[in-house]
């Protein structure tokens, strides 16, 4: 038995049917599914999957209240349907199946397995108009989806510990941190450096292959994020600074959902096309928790000569009015040293605050090529690489850099280690060095630690902050950023959060 309404049912069923078509992209392909689902439980996640990968658009029906075997409120079974990540459009389903089938005209209709040798209403309404109706219960590996989705997006607060000899060692307090995150609102950022598009592909893997000794898996899901000096800007942005990031990309898809993405963050962006390379994109296959496997897709060569120029005329406009300028250089060959020089001079002349990092790939890369910063933050295979010093102790390293560099002071990372601070001691004479142990002993993706210490570093010594809680504030941006997959921009609600547990 169905419920009876007092409403124009088939008006509101057309209403429906309408939104559906306004939201379904443009050429993609809508799939319908509809049940009780009174429980979801993985059989149910099983046949969701199964059908969004029939298509390109996932809608699914609720049965109404008043539907055989519809045991709880309607309400409730359509917000835990709509709390599916994989569901693009959900609703309570006033109709019987068939008569809503004939009215979306949707190409493909899923039902479960178990409805195949039964007879099924809806396959004359599917074939009036020319669809699909396939049954599947799915496939068992694809239960845990969701649970991939959280390990992308939700932060672990509990692997996070905090040491409180440190704040007393250098004179603050969780309060006065507290006070600088809330300042960062003040701050004008400009970020220039290589964007990177991260590309996570979650694998179930199937076992050992026959023909030779290879791993074989099978892709359930891709998820892709802005990365290198992008996301440097999105977490500022995402700190509460005013963010403009300038950057160099190729003239294809992967710069476009980069663009959409910062669109997203709200952080004004300029790209600069250079038709001879590819916008960098490296992808990562990923199963039980770890990455098999990496692909970059990138060209390194320098910027040519009026690449290079138009660039500096955008970033120097831009350094008006603003208080902190960030490199984030990644060896792609988007700062050139004659950009970096001549951009430097401009910092110095404005009384902009200047911050540098030069991620080195294998043996390319020298951090000490930016000149009068205020902070570098190499890891120590980038220090030692820029020395060639392969045998010093890290103190010693870390102060024949700073002085190359003609650096105020360096924050060497260490990675499970922590971090090393090396800068002028309290007093004013000499040079002090202390240790920050890693702040989250269970990591579940290392990739964006350095991009999140570098920004909310950065942001508080623009802050007028010290080193000392700077690079406090910096490692608990990335004890937050390493607890979740993928690179997604910090909030300042959540360092703050983290500062107050």
């Amino acid at each position: 038995m169905r419920a009876e309404h007092p409403v124009d049912v088939g008006g509101e069923m057309n209403a429906v049917a309408e939104e559906i078509r306004r939201q379904c992209p443009r050429g993609g392909r809508c799939v319908f599914v509809s049940g009780n689902f009174n429980v979801v439980h993985p059989g149910h996640l099983r046949l969701l999957n199964f059908a969004a990968d029939c298509g390109d658009f996932l809608v699914v029906g609720v049965h109404e209240d008043g539907s055989e075997l519809a045991l709880l409120p309607e309400q409730l079974r359509l917000e835990a349907v709509r709390s599916i990540s994989l569901v693009n459009y959900a609703f309570i389903l006033r109709v019987p199946p068939e008569e809503f089938i004939r009215l979306l005209k949707p190409p493909i209709v899923v039902k479960g397995k178990e409805h195949e040798t039964r007879h099924n209403a809806e396959l004359a309404a599917v074939e009036s108009y020319g669809g699909k109706l396939l049954f599947s219960s799915g496939d068992v590996r694809f239960s845990s989806l969701d649970l991939l989705q959280r390990e992308l997006q939700e932060t672990t607060f509990s692997t996070i510990t905090k040491p409180t000899d440190f704040p007393a060692r250098h004179g603050f307090t969780v309060r006065d941190l507290i006070g600088i995150v809330q300042r960062f609102t003040r701050l004008r950022v400009v970020v220039v450096g290589d964007l990177i598009v991260d590309e996570y592909i979650s694998c179930d893997p199937l076992g050992m292959s026959r023909e030779d000794p290879t791993l074989v898996v099978t892709p359930i899901k891709r998820d892709q994020f802005v990365g290198g000096a992008a996301v440097v800007a999105a977490h500022a942005r995402g700190l509460g600074a005013e963010v403009s990031y300038f950057c160099v990309v190729g003239d294809d898809a992967a710069a476009g959902f980069a663009g959409k993405m910062l669109d997203g963050y709200k952080v004004t962006h300029t790209f600069l096309v250079d038709e001879s390379r590819p916008t960098t994109l490296k992808q990562r296959y990923r199963a039980g928790g770890q990455t098999l496997l990496r692909v970059n897709h990138l060209r390194q060569h320098d910027i040519s000569k009026p690449l290079a120029d138009a660039l500096y005329s955008q970033v120097a406009s831009a350094l008006d009015g603003a208080n902190l300028l960030v490199f984030s250089d990644f060896n792609y060959g988007c700062l050139p040293q004659v950009l970096v020089d001549a951009l430097g001079i401009v910092c110095k002349q404005r009384g902009i605050t200047m911050v540098a990092d030069s991620q080195a790939s294998s043996q390319i890369g020298d951090v000490s090529r930016f000149r009068g910063m205020r902070l570098l933050t190499p890891t120590e295979h980038e220090a030692r690489l820029a020395m060639r010093d392969y045998t010093s102790g890290l103190v010693v390293l870390a102060e024949s850099l700073r002085q190359r560099a003609e650096a105020d002071q360096l924050i060497v990372t260490l990675g499970t280690e922590g971090l090393l601070i090396h800068a002028p001691n309290h007093a004013g004479r000499g040079f002090l060095t202390d240790q920050l142990p890693a702040l989250n002993a269970v990591p579940k993706d290392v990739a964006g630690a350095g991009d999140s210490l570098l920004a909310c570093t950065a942001l508080a010594l623009a802050a007028d902050a010290t080193i000392w809680e700077g690079a406090y504030l910096g490692s608990v941006a990335a004890a937050c950023q390493v607890s979740r997959v993928g690179n997604i921009p910090l909030s300042a609600k959540e360092v703050i959060t983290e500062l107050l547990i």
